[in-house]
């Protein structure tokens, strides 16, 4: 089965915290990685800030090295409904609409997913 794995477990595997290791498997197995194109900007966006750009290039040529996909208009609408359903923020709707289009296991930490199907949830430590 595939995998997408939310901006915020990205962050935690860049940065090696101790919730890096729940993302790592998802994250290493790249014939199954599916990158939702909204996590690149995401995460590109937290570690230019952090870290500076060279490092945020490279954050985004690893999650390159996944199968990224690209919001386009039937994604989008479904993020939509799914947001309103739901009551997500924009971009957790797009992952979760992405995850659901390729049929995918979400790896997140992030509370708006706790007990959401098709997720796999870490509190954050």
């Amino acid at each position: 089965m595939s995998s997408i794995v939310d901006s915020s477990g990205w962050l935690e595997y860049f940065a090696g915290t101790p919730n890096a290791s729940f993302f790592a498997g998802a994250i290493e197995d790249v014939d199954r990685l599916i990158v939702p194109s909204i996590t690149i900007l995401e995460v590109f966006k937290r570690v230019m800030l952090s870290r500076g750009q060279t490092d945020a290039l490279i954050a985004a040529a690893q999650m390159e090295q996944g199968k990224v996909i690209d919001l386009d208009k039937l994604l989008a609408v479904e993020a939509a409904r799914l947001g309103i359903e739901l009551k997500l923020p924009l971009a957790d709707s797009v992952v979760l609409a992405t995850a659901r289009q390729h049929g995918a296991t979400l790896w997140t930490q992030d509370a708006d997913f706790k007990n959401v199907a098709g997720v796999r949830f870490i509190a954050k430590k």
